[in-house]
C-alpha cells in the first residue's frame, strides 16, 4: 500500500465484472488464502472487521487504515437509520464519508440488536434498500437471531421466516453484495436446512449467526459443532463469516474449519473492562506486572501506569493493545495456511485453554470415529451417504478430511497424539489403505527400532530378501508402511524425541494395522534394526531363511508400483505391466530419478523430498490409455470414496479452454464442465476435453464441490500441455 501525505492511499476499486466474486490463492485443507472483489478494494481473507459504533468511535476508522492496515470494518446500518443526524449524513455522503473511512464497508441489520434489546423497528425490505442508499459494500439482511435456550420448533420457525425473507432481500439489494446468514441454533439438522437453504440463493456471503451467546458461555464444542455442520453444507465459492466472533484464541481453530471472515467489538469491549485479549485466553490489567505480549501501543507503559490512567485514556490504550494482539494472531493463521500448518496451530492453541480442548478434541475424536490410543490411528469409516445433507455433528470429519493435501513437503513436526489426528496425516492413511495391495502370500516382516532413512540401515538387506514370498514393512509412530513407501511423507519425515522409535512391537497393534491393508492370519516376524552389527546374520536366522542374490531392480520395480497404486490410483496388474522390463536412471545416493519403460520412454519420476512422483507426458499418456470409466459428466462433490485402481481423477474442460490448456496454460474456474469425485486439493489430475481427449496434466487446486461453483481464479495448476 503506497502513501500520500502522511496518509495510505485510498484502494483501487475491482474490475465491474468481478464485484463480489471470491477467489482461493492458497489453501491448507479447507484452510483458504482468498480474496474478495469489491469497489472498495481487494478484500484478502482471512481477516477481522473490527465492529465501529458510528456513535462511539474508541479508535478511528481512519486510524484503522492508515497506522493498522485495516481493509474493511463493518458498523451497525440499524443504529445509523435508527439516529436522524447519522441517517441524514450517510443518505447524503455515504457510510464511507460518515465514518472517514476508505476501505470496505460491511453493515449488519440490527438482528443483533433485536437479540439483546428485543424487537427492532425496521422492515427486511428497508433495512436492505437503506444500507444500499447510503453504498455500503456488504449489506446484511434481517435474519432472526437464534438463541441456544430456543425450542426446536421456535429455532425451526426462524430458520424458515429467514430463507423466506432471502430472496425479497436480495431483490431489494441489486447489484450490493448481501450477506445471508445462517441460522439454527443447537440442532444439527435445523443448521444444514439453513445452510442448504441459504446455499441455493444468490447471496454474497455467509455469516454463521447465533453464536455470540455460545462464546460468551466458552462453550467452544458447541461452536465446533456448528460451524462444521454450517460450513460442509454451505456453498464453497461464498465466504464464511463468523459473526460476532473476534477472540484470538479461537482464530486458528474456526480458520483451519474454513472462516474467512470475523467481526467482533472484542478489542474495545473487553478493554472497557480492563481486559487484555492473547492467543490463550484473557488476562486482566489488575493482576498483571508484566505485559504477556509487548505490542507498540503499550511500549512506552507498565500496567502500573496503564492502571493509573483515567478510563477513558486507559480504555482507548488497551483497545489498540486488543487490536494489535488480535491482528498478529490472524497474521499468524494466515501464515500457517501458507506453510500447511494450520492445524499444528489450532493444536498447539487447544492445549491453551480447557473449553478449545474440549472442542479440539470432539473434533478429532467425535463419536463416529474410535479411540484415541497412543499407538493406534483411527480406524477408516466408510462414508455415509446424505445427500446433499451432511447434517449430524459427526458426519462431517470426512468433509474436513478429505480436502486435504498429501504427501507433503517438510518434516511432520512431532506433537503427542495430536499428530495422529492431523487431517492430512489421516488421509494419506485412508489412501493407503483404499488402494494398497499386498503382492505376496507368504509371512510379514516388520523392521523397527530405527528413525527414517531406512534404505541406509537395511536397503541391501532387503535386495537379499526381496525374492522370498515376504511382505515387507515398517514400523513408524504413525503406523505400518510398506517398504515400496518407505520414503513417502508422512511415515518417513517425523520430527520427534528418539523414544518414538524405540517403543516395543505390539503385536495386537500390528495385526489390526495389516488388517486395514488387507493382510489377514499370516504370521508376523518384527525385526529390530536399532542395531547394525551382524544385521543381516540375525536377521536371516531369525527369519529362517537363506539369503538370494541381490534383486535392486525387483525392489525398485516394487517401489514403483506401490506408488503408481497409492498416489496415482492406478490399478495393480496395470501397475506391474506399467514396469515390466523397465530401466531406471539413478541419483548419487542411489535412488530412482526415472523410470523408463521398455519403449524407451521416460514416463515416470520419484520426488526425493517428500516420497512422492511426477509423472511426464509419456506417463500421463500410458494412464489416459488405462482408463476403464466413461468421460465424467458431472461433480459428485459429496463423494468421499477413493473409487481404487480407476486412475488418476480426470478434468473435463469446454471448448473454449481446451487450445489455452493444451498449450500449457493454466485451467481456470468457470470453464470445467465436470470431474472425478475423486479429484483432491494438490493431487495431479488429467485435463481432458467432453470427447476425453487429453489435453494437459496438472494439479487440482480445488475439490469437486469448488470445480463446480468457482468463478473466478485458478481451477488447475497446468504442469505441462500434451499435444
Amino acid at each position: 500500500m503506497k502513501w500520500q501525505d502522511g496518509r495510505r492511499k485510498d484502494p483501487k476499486s475491482c474490475r465491474e465484472k468481478d464485484n463480489g466474486r471470491f477467489e482461493i490463492i492458497a489453501r491448507d485443507g479447507q484452510a483458504r488464502l482468498g480474496k474478495l472483489h469489491t469497489l472498495h478494494g481487494i478484500l484478502e481473507t482471512p481477516c477481522l472487521l473490527p465492529v465501529i459504533n458510528p456513535n462511539i468511535r474508541t479508535i478511528e476508522p481512519r486510524e484503522m487504515w492508515d497506522r493498522y492496515g485495516i481493509q474493511a470494518l463493518i458498523t451497525n446500518s440499524y443504529v445509523i437509520w435508527k439516529h436522524d443526524n447519522l441517517k441524514e449524513k450517510a443518505l447524503a455522503e455515504g457510510v464511507h464519508s460518515l465514518i472517514d473511512y476508505p476501505g470496505v464497508v460491511m453493515t449488519d441489520s440490527g438482528t443483533f440488536q433485536s437479540y439483546v434489546y428485543g424487537d427492532v423497528e425496521v422492515g427486511v425490505e428497508e433495512i436492505v434498500k437503506f444500507q444500499k442508499d447510503i453504498g455500503v459494500d456488504i449489506a446484511t439482511m434481517l435474519d432472526i437471531f437464534t438463541r441456544p435456550d430456543m425450542t426446536y420448533s421456535q429455532v425451526e420457525k426462524a430458520v424458515d421466516e429467514t430463507v423466506d425473507r432471502g430472496q425479497i432481500s436480495i431483490e431489494t439489494a441489486g447489484d450490493v453484495m448481501l450477506n445471508g446468514p445462517i441460522q439454527g441454533g443447537l440442532f444439527p439438522e435445523l443448521r444444514v436446512k439453513s445452510s442448504v437453504g441459504m446455499s441455493k440463493l444468490d447471496f454474497s456471503i455467509h455469516p454463521i449467526g447465533g453464536i455470540v451467546p455460545i462464546m460468551e458461555q466458552q462453550k467452544y464444542r458447541d461452536l465446533a459443532k456448528i460451524m462444521l455442520a454450517c460450513k460442509s453444507n454451505l456453498a464453497p465459492n461464498r465466504p464464511v463469516h463468523m459473526f460476532g466472533c473476534g477472540h484470538p484464541m479461537l482464530f486458528p481453530m474456526l480458520v483451519a474449519m474454513g472462516a474467512d471472515l470475523f467481526d467482533s467489538a472484542a478489542y474495545v469491549l473487553f478493554a472497557r473492562d480492563g481486559r487484555l485479549l492473547t492467543p490463550w485466553g484473557t488476562e486482566r490489567i489488575s493482576d498483571i506486572e508484566e505485559w504477556p505480549i509487548l505490542m507498540p501501543a503499550i511500549t512506552n507503559y507498565s500496567p502500573a501506569e496503564v492502571r493509573a490512567m483515567d478510563k477513558q485514556e486507559r480504555t482507548i490504550l488497551l483497545s489498540k493493545y486488543n487490536l494489535e494482539v488480535t491482528l498478529q494472531e490472524m497474521s499468524r493463521c494466515r501464515q500457517a495456511v501458507r506453510d500447511g500448518t494450520i492445524w499444528r496451530l489450532a493444536e498447539r492453541r487447544s492445549h491453551e485453554h480447557p473449553a478449545l480442548r474440549e472442542a479440539f478434541l470432539w473434533i478429532v475424536t467425535n463419536p463416529a470415529r474410535s479411540s484415541m490410543d497412543p499407538l493406534i490411528l483411527d480406524e477408516i469409516s466408510a462414508s455415509k451417504e446424505t445427500g446433499n445433507e451432511r447434517g449430524k455433528w459427526e458426519d462431517n470429519w470426512d468433509w474436513l478430511v478429505h480436502s486435504q493435501y498429501t504427501p507433503r513437503n517438510g518434516g511432520e513436526s512431532w506433537g503427542g497424539t495430536d499428530t495422529h489426528h492431523r487431517p492430512h496425516v489421516e488421509m494419506a492413511r485412508r489412501r493407503l489403505f483404499a488402494r494398497w495391495t499386498s503382492r505376496k502370500s507368504g509371512d510379514v516382516i516388520v523392521f523397527h527400532g530405527a528413525s527414517a532413512p531406512w534404505r541406509e540401515r537395511v536397503g541391501d538387506l532387503v535386495e537379499r530378501i526381496y525374492s522370498h514370498d515376504m511382505e515387507i514393512f515398517v514400523q513408524t509412530p504413525l503406523g505400518l508402511v510398506p517398504w515400496g513407501l518407505e520414503d513417502l511423507n508422512p511415515w518417513a519425515h517425523i520430527e520427534g524425541p528418539e523414544w518414538l522409535w524405540k517403543r516395543k512391537p505390539d503385536y495386537a497393534w500390528m495385526q489390526r494395522e495389516l488388517q486395514r491393508l488387507g493382510i489377514y492370519d499370516r504370521k508376523i516376524v518384527s525385526v529390530d534394526i536399532s542395531d547394525t552389527e551382524e544385521l543381516h546374520n540375525r536377521v536371516f536366522e531369525q527369519l529362517g531363511i537363506e539369503p538370494m542374490d541381490r534383486t535392486p531392480d525387483l525392489k525398485k520395480q516394487g517401489q514403483i508400483i506401490d506408488k503408481l497404486c497409492v498416489l496415482y490410483n492406478v490399478d495393480l496388474q496395470d501397475a506391474i505391466q506399467l514396469c515390466e522390463n523397465s530401466t531406471f536412471v539413478m541419483s548419487r545416493t542411489n535412488r530412482i530419478r526415472n523410470l523408463i519403460n521398455s519403449e524407451g520412454l521416460h514416463l515416470f519420476s520419484p520426488r526425493l523430498a517428500e516420497g512422492g512422483m511426477s509423472l511426464t507426458v509419456e506417463g500421463a499418456r500410458k494412464l489416459h490409455s488405462l482408463r476403464k470409466l466413461a468421460t465424467p459428466s458431472n461433480f459428485n462433490e459429496n463423494d468421499f470414496s477413493f473409487y481404487a485402481g480407476q486412475g488418476p481423477a480426470w478434468v473435463v474442460v469446454d471448448s473454449d479452454a481446451e487450445p489455452f490448456v493444451n498449450e500449457g496454460r493454466n485451467v481456470m474456474h468457470g470453464f470445467v464442465l465436470a470431474c472425478d469425485p475423486w479429484v483432491r486439493p494438490g493431487e495431479t489430475v488429467l485435463i481432458v476435453n467432453s470427447e476425453g481427449k487429453l489435453l494437459a496434466i496438472g494439479r487440482s487446486q480445488s475439490t469437486a464441490g469448488e470445480l463446480a461453483c468457482f468463478n473466478k481464479g485458478i481451477a488447475v495448476k497446468v504442469r505441462e500441455g500434451c499435444p
